[in-house]
């Protein structure tokens, strides 16, 4: 048997690199028992720009069920968005979307 006969040749594996979209996350509001609701509410209009029947409508979802996702995106965006909701004494926090 020659060397060149029991020398295997080399097989390459080509292995596409996997990228993956970062996570979206969530804006949360919390609810309180201090702020007032016509405040929170033009809070959102002025932070998101969102109109009154929406920003209202996020707001009594506040009230109601004690939390809302108030805009969710890109992480960094959102931790703007939460410090500017601080800002304005809303108590907030930010949680990464469950894939």
């Amino acid at each position: 048997m020659s060397a060149r006969a029991a020398t295997k040749e080399a097989t390459e594996t080509k292995t596409a690199p996997k990228t993956s979209l970062a996570p979206p996350w969530n804006v949360i509001v919390h609810d309180d028992p201090v702020t007032l609701m016509t405040y929170v509410t033009k809070v959102f209009m002025q932070v998101f720009g969102y109109p009154q029947e929406r920003a209202h409508r996020l707001m009594m979802e506040v009230h109601k069920s004690g939390r809302s996702v108030v805009w969710t995106g890109a992480r960094e965006q959102a931790e703007l968005y939460v410090q500017k909701l601080q800002a304005h004494h809303l108590l907030t926090s930010l949680e990464v979307v469950d894939a």
